[in-house]
């Protein structure tokens, strides 16, 4: 497959409400869509960097920036490209995940709209329903956090993620357990804990969480092993897994019980699965992570979920949770399950009314 060009595409999508963490606030998603063009057709990609570098050093700006001037140069320059050759041919420029998976991800959409082979398929997915969970933000009181839980849980949602901070941790995870009972709970740190406040993690153990997911820095795996064997919660990391060889890594020192693979994190959806693998030889269960990604990171997320090792419900809520109106047709929640797109390569269309409606810039990069 040859490509004749690539389309930058910047879009603002207002959030049905301000989403939290002990990272920030957004209240609007700034996404860069990237729309590969070839002669047998097209194929959409996104990419997840968020407006600020405060959750990776990637943000959004200087993601446009690494594909206009570093990555298309070298991606349009390639005789021949398949998805599988993505990776290879972007690999001198260090770094920049997010920016890289959404190249792979609409390479890997036309490349599969043209032979006809939906990316679930081609991914290996062993299910065509995926169990959907919900992430909550911080909350500005216990009551509020209450209102928030009990809306996703009467709308269906299977299993619940409450970010926690320093300050913000016990009581919050207490309140739900005791108003919601039994229901899947876990929650994340976002890396927002230090090795020395183990006591108070501990204290989590008291409430039956499916986990505790990465509650120190990235990098600090000795860390997380050393905390794992005073808990008896799971320790699942989230942001120290940038690659198959990371997760593995991690599995080996006692760090990671659970893990949770997010494509854009490592690079792509074909190193997503290379990440599967590992933890599946393994016998760690893993689930899907979410970034806020409009109906076409969602698609390829779901096909991602679909495989056989990913065992718990992820960060996979139907687009009303985040947006009022998305730029492609809705996936909607259905007894506490997602649909996962079957039609060729991510199995969604963009709404072109929509798109248009909401981008503020578009560049069109040509392979001359």
């Amino acid at each position: 497959m040859k490509l004749t060009g690539v389309e930058l595409r910047r879009v603002h999508l207002p959030l049905v409400a301000p989403f939290r963490t002990g990272l920030g606030e957004t209240s609007v998603r700034d996404a860069l869509l990237v729309r590969i063009l070839t002669p047998d057709g097209e194929g959409w990609g996104e990419c997840t960097a968020m407006t600020e570098p405060t959750y990776t050093s990637e943000y959004v700006d200087g993601a446009h920036h690494v594909l206009r001037h570093h990555l298309l140069p070298r991606l349009l320059a390639q005789p021949e490209l398949t998805a599988e050759g993505v990776g290879p041919a972007l690999a001198a420029v260090m770094g920049h995940p997010m920016a890289k998976c959404a190249l792979e991800m609409g390479v890997l959409d036309a490349e599969l709209r043209a032979t006809g082979v939906s990316l679930a398929d081609h991914l290996g997915a062993a299910r065509d329903t995926v169990e959907a969970g919900v992430a909550v933000g911080l909350a500005s009181s216990i009551p509020e956090l209450l209102d928030t839980v009990g809306r996703y849980l009467d709308a269906g949602y299977r299993r619940v993620k409450l970010k926690i901070q320093p300050g913000w941790d016990v009581e919050p995870v207490r309140a739900v357990r005791e108003r919601f009972g039994d229901v899947a709970l876990h929650v994340d740190a976002n890396g927002g804990y230090r090795p020395g406040d183990t006591q108070q993690l501990r204290r989590l153990d008291a409430f039956a969480l499916l986990m505790i997911e990465q509650p120190f820095a990235a990098d600090e795996l000795a860390a997380h092993a050393e905390l794992a064997r005073h808990l008896h919660t799971p320790i699942c990391l989230d942001e120290s897994i940038t690659s198959a060889a990371s997760a593995a890594f991690a599995i080996s020192t006692g760090a990671a019980a659970i893990v949770n693979i997010k494509a854009p994190r490592v690079g792509g959806y074909l190193e997503a699965r290379r990440v599967h693998d590992v933890c599946a030889r393994a016998g760690v269960p893993v689930w899907c992570g979410g970034m806020l990604e409009t109906g076409l990171g969602r698609a390829a997320n779901l096909a991602l979920a679909a495989l056989p090792g990913f065992t718990l419900p992820g960060d996979l809520s139907a687009s009303d949770r985040y947006y009022r109106t998305d730029i492609t047709p809705p996936f909607v929640l259905r007894n506490g399950y997602l649909d996962v797109p079957t039609r060729p390569g991510l199995g969604v269309d963009v709404i072109g009314d929509v798109v248009e409606a909401c981008t503020t810039s578009v560049e069109l990069v040509g392979s001359d």
